[in-house]
């Protein structure tokens, strides 16, 4: 019960004990008076351990403006909110925050400010997959499209080039015919290539593990010394129902651009990481469990330019990269209804493969 700011009876902590966000109250000199279970969850503390602390060691505003925001809200009379703040956490964590700030007074003209944290990093990261997933899928329908197109005048123009060279009568000139061949070759397999495999999946229990050490191994033999390659496994994981050669695939084209981004640097370390997350959405869909496979890197980050498209087909950021692993990585992974999310800032870049342990295509 708070005793020295704006009192709250009964009724008004019984309410703000059971809000889903975030509640702080400050008294007149911004120092914590009370905080409501939510708001422990989120900063990981309990109450008695933070009242009496200052609003600038709990809270932060961009620009380290806390007490002149406050003061702001005070001096106005009226609330105001900031939206999508991120806010740093204990561990290193952080989340990201809807704020709003509202003045209280008293008869005497004391009162105190209340704070309202609202989390959203849920609603934001599946506001952000729904995305990725629709923007993968217009990818496909594109490429699907344009493979067509390509296909039919592709076989055309091989079939001329080798009825012209059965028609040459100087042999020197089938020089010219077999180009014509070897490119409309070379331009088909470009285009197998981004439609990915036509093949149906071959799905069998797998364990994920395993699947990362034959990663791990291929890449290792690929760049040698040039790399660390360490890993951080959670044993808990069950054993999931996938095709075996498709995720090794996918993830072999995740690794193999992590070592490409730190291989010249001289301290290249990439991390495999393996978690289970619990009540998980993907997309719009919630899972019981996920198996979440992350690939972390302290190469110099992905350029912002290219972030919000780096899974559309022909974008890279290596040079001579052909930018087609991260879209076939990311069709092969929706196949078995995951999905692949990344950030990436400079010094630390993080790939997460996200697959439901209870897979649609499991057995019954």
């Amino acid at each position: 019960m708070i005793k020295d700011a704006t009192p709250l009876n009964a009724i008004s902590q019984r309410i703000l004990d059971n809000l889903n966000s975030a509640v702080l109250l400050f008294d007149n000199d911004f120092r914590l008076q009370y905080m409501n279970p939510a708001a422990e969850m989120l900063f990981a503390v309990s109450n008695r351990h933070m009242v009496g602390l200052d609003a600038g060691q709990l809270l932060h505003c961009p620009g380290d403006l806390v007490e002149s925001n406050l003061n702001r809200a005070v001096e106005l009379g009226r609330p105001f909110t900031e939206r999508e703040l991120s806010i740093p956490l204990s561990d290193r964590r952080s989340a990201t925050v809807d704020c709003t700030v509202i003045p209280l007074y008293e008869r005497e003209g004391k009162g105190g400010v209340l704070v309202e944290l609202q989390q959203i990093d849920r609603q934001l990261r599946i506001s952000r997959e729904e995305h990725l997933l629709s923007q993968h899928q217009a990818a496909r329908d594109l490429i699907r499209g344009l493979a067509h197109e390509i296909k039919n005048p592709l076989g055309g123009l091989r079939g001329a080039a080798q009825l012209l060279e059965g028609e040459l009568e100087a042999p020197s000139l089938s020089e010219y015919t077999q180009v014509i061949i070897d490119e409309a070759d070379r331009l088909q397999t470009l285009v197998d290539q981004m439609l990915g495999p036509n093949k149906l999946p071959r799905h069998a229990e797998v364990n994920i593990h395993t699947v990362l050490e034959r990663v791990r191994s291929l890449v290792i033999a690929e760049f040698g010394d040039q790399i660390l390659v360490e890993r951080d496994y959670d044993p808990s994981i069950p054993d999931l129902y996938l095709d075996n050669d498709r995720i090794i695939q996918a993830l072999l084209n995740i690794v193999r651009n992590a070592a490409r981004a730190v291989g010249e640097q001289g301290d290249g370390n990439i991390t495999l990481r393996t978690r289970i997350l619990r009540q998980f959405t993907i997309g719009n869909i919630r899972h019981r469990l996920v198996a979440e496979i992350s690939v972390e890197d302290n190469g110099p980050g992905i350029p912002g330019k290219i972030r919000e498209k780096l899974f559309y087909p022909m974008v890279t950021a290596s040079e001579g990269g052909m930018g087609l692993g991260l879209s076939i990585a990311q069709s092969l992974i929706n196949q078995h209804g995951g999905l692949i999310e990344c950030r990436s800032e400079p010094g630390c870049t993080v790939f997460n493969v996200l697959l439901p342990v209870e897979n649609p295509n499991a057995k019954k």
